[in-house]
């Protein structure tokens, strides 16, 4: 039996630098996540995830933020629906915010592309279990 771990890299859509320095702290703490790929805002994930020439350094996960200037969150997955068949991949998504607006939960959970709607910060203990799916290629939980 194989008991190593897979290289997982994830790929944050987030303009809050704090936020995104805090995710990669606590993705070494805890041993997750080989690479941690930061996008600034939806746009700026979409065009990388589009470029050819990043087709074998997709993220296996993706973190996206609500609220962000340029293209916001709902608007990365309103694109991310019409290329994601041609990325050669499945990538998750999780939503990471602030906002406890029911309005938003419920867009997430009425969307099957989107895993799981999480409230900053991301308890560490469920980034461990995002990992872990990962490595077993489950995504176990949704709308915790």
């Amino acid at each position: 039996m194989n008991t190593e771990n897979k290289i997982v890299t994830a790929g944050i859509v987030d303009d809050d630098d704090i936020f995104t320095y805090g995710f990669k702290k606590s993705a070494a703490i805890k041993n997750l996540f080989n690479k941690v790929l930061n996008f600034g805002d939806g746009r700026e994930a979409i065009e990388y995830l589009k470029d050819p020439r990043n087709t074998n350094h997709l993220p296996d996960v993706l973190f996206v933020d609500i609220n962000m200037p340029v293209m916001n969150g709902w608007e990365f997955i309103d694109a991310f629906q019409k290329i994601q068949s041609q990325l050669g991949k499945n990538i998750p998504v999780y939503i990471i915010s602030s906002s406890i607006d029911l309005e938003d939960v419920k867009r997430a959970k009425n969307n099957t592309l989107i895993v799981d709607y999480l409230l900053k910060p991301i308890d560490k203990l469920y980034l461990k279990d995002i990992y872990d799916s990962l490595q077993n290629q489950t995504y176990m939980r949704r709308y915790n």
